[in-house]
């Protein structure tokens, strides 16, 4: 959850922040005076009139208190160039204009985060072979689109699944999970080796190639809801804590979200990235599915999501043998599908190799 100390002159406002805080955004209302006898935090909000310049000098030199990276936002009035002058003296990382939606005011707060996930997706060059890096650089481009509440352009989606594709035919899905499982983020790391896995996967069962391009996409917008999970939960070096793994779960529902009711996603794409953590009994969420309300893609795109995780390389634990992987996909009985599980028992055994 993202925190947000909002400063401001006038009691009155505080109500109305209230209503704007929710599950990804918590407010702290303080009115400047009681403000002034803390601290800055890494995510503070100005609400007050910028035309008193005793105030002004004041909450100046108490900004320059802000922690290293601070983002200070401040509220003006939509076409005041002389409240935007004075916001900027004060020192305002970010401007936005009232009246002030909470939609737009997570969008502001969350570009830092948009910039530096995307920054983490930068590698060194000749660390992952040309078609990874370019299925990396799509997925850059997908999760900044995410961040910022833009368009997710469709040519990111297609170069991704070309690249993942023409890779997997050339070297196979062991030296996919060798070179990703490279990538210091854990973010893309996860993507990358889902996406790799669920379209060796279709291969194996025979899907035609355009279906394999239709799994590429999928693995790749499957958890783009994490682009709106903060960035210290999401790159996390060690366990989420239970209120972390409560907020990490509604990225599924982040997911649809970030597409909206216009978008020209395919149903069965969406359906993939807010179901994909659905079981066959029922215990999944967001929606509890059961049986034949889970579709077979979604079936394909969860067996590749949990498996893809077991394997991850992260600070904190080891990745799982593929055996050991695949005996916990076997485990997990009428959770999954077993005739998909059981035709996965192939493709589990690509990677003795890379888990050595």
């Amino acid at each position: 959850m993202y925190q947000l100390l909002v400063v401001g002159d006038a009691p009155e406002r505080g109500r109305e922040w209230a209503r704007c805080s929710s599950a990804q955004l918590h407010i702290d209302f303080q009115l400047l005076p009681a403000a002034l006898q803390t601290r800055p935090q890494q995510q503070t909000l100005i609400d007050i009139r910028l035309d008193d310049f005793g105030k002004l000098l004041a909450l100046k030199n108490w900004l320059s208190g802000k922690p290293e990276n601070g983002k200070v936002v401040v509220a003006v009035d939509k076409g005041s160039r002389a409240q935007e002058t004075r916001a900027q003296t004060l020192g305002a990382t970010a401007i936005l204009h009232r009246p002030i939606m909470p939609d737009a005011l997570l969008r502001k707060i969350r570009e830092d985060d948009g910039a530096k996930l995307a920054a983490l997706g930068a590698v060194p060059d000749g660390a992952l072979t040309p078609r990874i890096q370019a299925a990396a650089n799509s997925l850059q481009d997908i999760l900044s689109a995410a961040c910022t509440g833009t368009l997710v352009e469709a040519a990111a989606v297609q170069a991704a699944g070309d690249a993942v594709i023409d890779e997997l035919e050339a070297q196979g899905l062991s030296s996919w999970i060798e070179k990703v499982r490279t990538h210091h983020s854990q973010t893309y790391q996860h993507s990358l080796l889902v996406t790799g896995v669920a379209v060796a996967f279709g291969e194996h069962i025979g899907v035609s190639r355009r279906d394999r391009h239709r799994l590429s996409s999928a693995g790749m917008l499957h958890d783009i809801g994490k682009a709106r999970i903060p960035l210290a939960i999401l790159e996390k070096p060690g366990p989420l804590d239970e209120s972390e793994m409560a907020l990490m779960r509604k990225h599924p529902e982040y997911g649809l979200e970030a597409f909206g009711e216009n978008s020209a996603v395919p149903a069965e794409m969406l359906d993939i990235i807010v179901h994909h953590h659905e079981y066959l009994d029922g215990s999944g969420y967001p929606h509890g599915l059961e049986g034949n309300e889970i579709c077979d893609l979604v079936r394909i795109m969860t067996i590749s999501d949990i498996f893809g995780a077991l394997l991850e390389r992260r600070s904190y634990k080891p990745p799982l043998s593929s055996e050991a992987a695949y005996q916990i996909l076997v485990d997990m009985g009428p959770r999954l599908d077993r005739d998909l599980v059981r035709a996965f028992k192939f493709i589990s055994g690509v990677d003795q190799k890379a888990a050595a």
